[in-house]
């Protein structure tokens, strides 16, 4: 038996499940009415696939947005594969879902933020925090849509 149930863990599970069932459902069904996905992603994490200079383009995070043309979109427990146009050129990328830091469907204002251990110690370096209670490593965030609107 643990000493502690481990909160972030599970909530980590959850919202992954949710993008691998909203993703799967995409992907059998197409993107129902105004629905459409911007989804970041670590470009570090050694199991993404990308073209060449798409990570030297994006060498840290990357975000995709799922919309009007997408094709391949393929799901997995560890992950999805898409292929997308990047200046009319197609190129297929494999994201595992371990790499995604957010997913947002701004059609319902509807996003998920997920905490890695890098922004815990990116956090530590910034000084005090005016919230004397800082959100826990895999505790789920509410993202501001504001830097994906269209200025």
């Amino acid at each position: 038996m643990t000493k502690s149930i481990e909160y972030g863990l599970l909530m980590h599970r959850a919202m992954r499940g949710l993008i691998q069932t909203v993703l799967s459902d995409v992907a059998a069904e197409g993107l129902p009415g105004d629905h459409h996905f911007f989804i970041t992603f670590d470009t570090t994490v050694p199991e993404v696939v990308m073209a060449d200079w798409l990570r030297s383009r994006y060498p840290g995070e990357m975000t995709i947005v799922v919309q009007h043309w997408f094709e391949d979109l393929i799901v997995t427990d560890e992950g999805f594969e898409i292929t997308l146009n990047f200046g009319n050129q197609p190129e297929h990328l494999v994201i595992p879902f371990d790499a995604v830091r957010t997913f947002v469907d701004p059609s319902v204002e509807f996003g998920l933020r997920f905490e890695s251990h890098e922004d815990d110690d990116e956090d530590e370096d910034d000084g005090p925090e005016d919230d004397p209670t800082p959100p826990q490593q895999g505790e789920a965030q509410i993202l501001s849509l504001d830097k994906f609107r269209k200025q």
